[in-house]
């Protein structure tokens, strides 16, 4: 039996998260589409309650592993842990971060994390002008740059799991989306 596919979207403002996972759902049928922003509060307070909802949101995965539907995340707790690093928190989350990913690396899917990033970070200037502005976290090409190194970073520490993590470019969209179409098996 074939599993069920878990496709989680992660990179700074700016590189394409929104437009690609719109992307997914449109050409992927019967997928579920989640947005995630995690909790405003930058406290320790903060870190409890972002503990809390993605310890919940595991639990819901594994409820669902048996159910036929796909699932694409526009963010997850990879976030979290990006902004933490970053000092954008006043907590550190790796521990809570690495108990989240042994508990997703256990769920029974095929698990892709897309890294996205721009290889021309010039292209942040046109893109974060178009950005809606978030809860917390102020845009900035410094900012977006800086997460995108930590992203990388990330992925290349899951090595040894059963994520699978794919580096994506998202400078030209079309380009993009051939190397997502042949990732996923997605026919066009």
């Amino acid at each position: 039996m074939e599993k069920n596919r878990m496709i989680i979207v992660e990179g700074p403002q700016g590189t394409g998260k929104t437009t690609l996972t719109n992307y997914l759902r449109d050409n992927i049928s019967g997928a579920n589409l989640y947005r995630l922003s995690g909790s405003k509060d930058k406290t320790l307070t903060g870190k409890d309650i972002s503990r809390k909802m993605y310890e919940s949101l595991l639990e819901y995965l594994k409820n669902m592993q048996s159910i036929p539907i796909d699932l694409i995340f526009d963010r997850t707790f990879f976030s979290e842990e990006v902004y933490a690093r970053l000092g954008y928190k006043e907590y550190s989350f790796t521990d809570v971060y690495d108990e989240l990913v042994a508990v997703l690396n256990n769920l029974d899917y095929e698990i892709y994390l897309f890294l996205l990033y721009l290889e021309n970070t010039e292209i942040y200037k046109s893109r974060l002008k178009r950005e809606s502005h978030h809860n917390y976290q102020s845009f900035s090409i410094l900012n977006s740059i800086k997460q995108q190194e930590i992203y990388l970073d990330m992925g290349r520490d899951l090595k040894n799991t059963n994520i699978q993590v794919i580096p994506l470019a998202m400078d030209d969209f079309d380009v993009s989306y051939q190397k997502l179409n042949r990732v996923l098996r997605i026919n066009k």
